[in-house]
């Protein structure tokens, strides 16, 4: 358990030979990575800002009987007192 099997060296050795085997191929993901982070870039610069057609919305924050809507704590007040 000490030293490593004929198994892990084959392993170790299929691994290498996939990362560094063959005509440079982490340079060719690594390229392809950085055209597709540049073409991310120049989407998003293409897209137009977003203008509201219509004006934004607000809710009104007061209830129908004019008074304000009721924090939990003090929903958890008055049915402690109940």
């Amino acid at each position: 358990m000490g030293s490593l099997s004929i198994w892990h060296w084959i392993i170790v050795l299929v691994v290498v030979m996939v990362l560094f085997g063959g005509r440079g191929k982490i340079s060719n993901v690594m390229g392809d990575f950085a055209e597709g982070i540049k073409a991310f870039k120049k989407g998003m610069a293409d897209d137009k800002p977003a203008t509201p057609s219509e004006p934004v919305k607000t809710l009104d924050h007061q209830q129908a009987g004019g008074e304000a809507p009721k924090s939990e704590s003090n929903r958890q007040t008055e049915s402690a007192r109940s």
